[in-house]
């Protein structure tokens, strides 16, 4: 996030786009209620009627995968009305005439075509939130997970500084994290191409540095994404794999797929909580501590770094994460000799300039917000006060490019996919819980009232759902959240694999699949 939690209360303006934010960010709704307690106005765009909507000033239903074309007809309405932040453009962007010329041919009217919202919606939302003082964006991987996620990503930068809205309390892009330490596990090298602190891997003197404090000689090529290493592992070009505390067998799309790549793999360890699919096939499974059975630190969505401490010992054989690495590394050639977790932090500290300043010492109560780069820094509230990274703003100008995949004769339905409000991605924990897996214990199909007496079916049903990649089963639920030709599965059930379906497709740069847009067909199941 660009700002802090706790700023989203005193926003003038919200606009919540591919974000469920009261079911998968409770805590973070709580400030967007307070906001509007406060007088805000909000706006929610999502192409499901999710709780938010019936808070909303405005609720627009745009089509699976035309966010670009909606920000982009935003814009031009901005534009057009003169509601832009001249000085702030002026002083503190570039490239401002690209976006003008492309942003130019999305009128009203076009944007509607493509969208589906109406050309008074469209004018309404831009007039909402360029008018307000401070307008605050929030999105989450409704977003992200397309073939279009980093254009989604730069759309809603633009409109960001376009109006003056980055830079200042109560404003910015915000994304919303997953999971609670999704933000820590980036910061710490947790992708292919950089070291912690986004370092990258191809800069000589980063490299050099990193090699000097950890001697040993390192690669200057970006590794694999989690996408391009299943392809990669049925090429023979990766023999032996470690997850842990992730479970690829039920969150990756193209389940089958994935499946075959990790039962042709010569050596799959686990290192979980529990026994997942994914773990059930491993040849070794390693036992990991909880988050109450370990000491360490998690960063959460709004770059706050927070201590946790031990409240039980690890049962049976399981492990600290730290010490469970440090065995493996120290087993097959590398040595490690941590001796605590604040060694390792004050590691990252010395090595790492975001971090800099960020010691034990220093992390009692709420924590530090980076970027912290010395022992006397505060930690950082929100991002691009005075200057943006890389000096100026950079805008992009991006034309609408459609889903990867669209419906036809053969797969007349949008899926998309999500989460429900009892469970949480692969149900690895909740689905060990008796009372939240209570609320809950099978997956089902969103299908509007209208698709559903076209086929024939009864609320509570069970459907035949299949998508070029396969076909599942499942109970449907009859339900107007989703349009009229639209369906939506959670991908929390294993009985009930939504990622079976799922386009494997990829962002061309972020490498993310297009969970939330694919073709599939329903049929009545006997």
């Amino acid at each position: 996030m660009t700002n802090s939690i706790d700023e989203i209360k005193y926003a003038d303006c919200i606009f919540v786009i591919g974000s469920n934010t009261t079911l998968a960010h409770p805590l973070v709704a709580t400030r967007i209620f307070q906001a509007r307690d406060n007088g805000a106005r909000l706006i929610v765009a999502d192409p499901r009627k999710i709780q938010l909507a019936s808070f909303a000033d405005l609720y627009v239903r745009q089509r699976l995968g035309t966010d670009v074309a909606l920000i982009n007809g935003m814009m031009h309405v901005i534009l057009k009305n003169g509601w832009h932040d001249e000085a702030f453009i002026g002083e503190r962007t570039e490239n401002f005439e690209e976006l003008k010329k492309v942003v130019e041919k999305y009128t009203p009217e076009k944007s509607s075509e493509v969208t589906g919202i109406s050309p008074e919606d469209i004018t309404r939302m831009a007039e909402y939130y360029a008018k307000a003082p401070r307008s605050t964006i929030l999105y989450a991987m409704g977003i992200t997970q397309h073939t279009t996620g980093v254009d989604n990503v730069k759309s809603l930068a633009n409109l960001s500084m376009l109006t003056g809205n980055v830079g200042k309390e109560s404003t910015g892009v915000n994304p919303l994290r997953g999971q609670n330490n999704v933000q820590g596990a980036c910061d710490m090298g947790g992708l292919p191409n950089v070291y912690p602190g986004y370092q990258a891997v191809n800069a000589v003197d980063i490299r050099t540095k990193f090699e000097k404090a950890w001697k040993v000689r390192l690669s200057d090529k970006p590794g694999l994404t989690l996408t391009d290493l299943f392809p990669a592992i049925l090429e023979g070009k990766v023999k032996a794999l470690v997850v842990m505390g992730e479970n690829p067998l039920v969150s990756d799309p193209d389940s089958h797929h994935v499946e075959k790549a990790l039962r042709a793999l010569e050596f799959l360890a686990v290192i979980d909580i529990f026994m997942t699919p994914t773990a059930e096939i491993a040849h070794v499974v390693l036992p990991a501590a909880s988050f109450a059975e370990k000491d360490g630190t998690f960063t959460n969505t709004e770059r706050r770094v927070q201590r946790i401490r031990k409240a039980i010992d690890p049962p049976g054989e399981a492990r600290q994460d730290w010490v469970i690495i440090q065995e493996i590394s120290n087993r097959v050639g590398y040595q490690m000799n941590y001796s605590s977790p604040e060694e390792i932090q004050n590691e990252i500290a010395s090595l790492t300039p975001s971090y800099g300043g960020i010691t034990y010492d220093r992390l009692g109560g709420e924590g530090l917000c980076w970027p912290c780069p010395d022992k006397e820094h505060p930690g950082t509230k929100f991002l691009h006060k005075d200057r943006f990274a890389r000096g100026r703003g950079l805008f992009h100008g991006i034309e609408y490019i459609p889903p990867a995949e669209s419906p036809d004769d053969d797969y007349p339905f949008w899926l998309t996919t999500g989460r429900v409000f009892v469970h949480y991605h692969t149900g690895t924990m909740t689905r060990n819980s008796p009372s939240l897996d209570q609320e809950m214990r099978e997956g089902y199909l969103e299908v509007n009232p209208a698709d559903a007496s076209a086929i024939g079916l009864k609320d509570g049903d069970k459907a035949k759902i299949a998508s070029r990649r396969g076909e599942i089963i499942s109970r449907i639920f009859i339900t107007e959240r989703v349009d009229k030709g639209t369906v939506f599965m959670s991908f929390h059930f294993l009985e009930a694999r939504a990622n079976v379906l799922t386009n494997p497709a990829l962002d061309p740069i972020a490498k993310i699949p297009e969970y939330k847009v694919c073709a599939v067909r329903v049929e009545k199941w006997e």
